[in-house]
């Protein structure tokens, strides 16, 4: 898979698939972007403190776009500096409504394969039209997307047999945590936690995922985070689609209000990732779907009342929130997974979905 192309491999001993095997092995993942950041301290640290861009834009296609709505926010509140995450075709297609006159951005994209259409034909374009400094994370060293950029941060480790992204998602995560983290030398120490703490997550609450993936009295999925969150909520929902074809979909938590919250009924689950800053906000609203008969599950820092939970998942890491958000993503992974399993599909060959999208030159 050294070009990012779907490989029949043997599957590994004890794994039931590819995909179970990527979900549950990531920690390890983990280490290695936190171990490739490492290595490129010096040359992060220097970007971050350079004059060369006014704003940064992250870009990605599909489950990288959702991978950029968690990361822009990130970096605009760890660096100081204005970041928005935009899609590649959109970047492509219509880079008037996306370039201002005289600004000066940096480009930060990411790709699991670094071989996607949309984002390599962005990037040119890009350097046709801007000076800046191009900065890609992705898992293949000899990606076109690694060419096209002055600082490619690549996670072997993070490649994957799937076609349905889990742990190069959560990989590339945290290098673009770890990354941001180096602004603040004391957070990046802090974050060599984290492999260890995903392990015991998965093993604490592997079963409460298996039961609620295989609990056939839940029919709709709506995830639910906000701010630094919603990306995540976003990616997860993907995942429900991609893997088991539920009906499901993300929103920010007060705009659940707005409508969506007439879909809640008794064969419902909601599933909210807390953040630290808004919290009783957003466990009022999962207060209100629990009355109207749905059932919620909640993943935060630290355990909330039972009035707004079903099901809880806790973290307990001591990080700051900048610096945890990969968490929330194992066990919601495996939720999907074992929907999908319920439901009679195999995740390893998801409907329609190739695990990379290559257009020709008429598209």
């Amino acid at each position: 898979m050294s070009n990012g192309e779907h490989i029949t491999v043997t599957i590994p001993g004890g794994y039931e698939t590819h995909t179970l095997y990527e979900i549950l092995t990531q920690p390890v993942a983990w280490r290695a972007a936190l171990e490739v950041v490492a290595a490129s301290q010096e040359a992060i640290q220097k970007l971050w403190l350079s004059e060369q861009y006014t704003e940064i834009i992250v870009t990605g296609c599909g489950s990288t776009h959702y991978l950029s709505q968690a990361v822009a926010p990130l970096l605009q509140q760890q660096l100081g500096v204005r970041a928005r995450p935009v899609p590649a075709s959109e970047l492509l297609l219509f880079p008037d409504t996306i370039y201002a006159p005289g600004s000066r951005p940096l480009l930060f994209t990411i790709s699991r394969s670094g071989h996607t259409t949309e984002t390599i034909r962005a990037t040119e374009a890009f350097k046709r039209r801007h000076t800046e400094p191009v900065v890609t994370i992705g898992c293949y060293p000899e990606a076109e997307l690694v060419a096209l950029s002055d600082l490619a941060l690549i996670i072997a480790e993070g490649q994957e047999e799937s076609v349905v992204q889990t742990r190069s998602f959560s990989a590339m995560l945290v290098t673009a945590q770890a990354a941001t983290a180096l602004a603040h030398e004391p957070q990046f120490q802090a974050m060599q936690r984290l492999p260890a703490l995903g392990e015991n997550l998965i093993k604490t609450y592997h079963d409460l995922a298996k039961a609620l993936g295989e609990e056939k009295g839940i029919e709709r999925f709506y995830f639910l985070g906000s701010g630094l969150q919603y990306g995540l909520a976003s990616e997860i929902n993907l995942k429900m689609k991609e893997m088991s074809l539920s009906v499901s979909e993300a929103f920010h938590f007060m705009e659940f209000r707005h409508g969506p919250m007439s879909m809640v009924n008794e064969r419902t689950l909601v599933v909210g990732l807390l953040s630290d800053s808004a919290s009783e906000y957003e466990l009022a609203v999962l207060r209100e779907m629990r009355a109207l008969g749905g059932r919620t599950l909640v993943l935060s820092e630290n355990q909330v009342t039972s009035k707004a939970a079903d099901y809880q998942v806790t973290f307990n890491s001591g990080l700051a929130e900048t610096n945890r958000a990969v968490l929330y993503l194992p066990v919601l992974q495996l939720l999907a997974y074992y929907r999908a399993r319920a439901n009679g599909q195999n995740p390893d060959q998801p409907h329609n979905l190739t695990a990379v999208v290559v257009l020709d030159s008429s598209n």
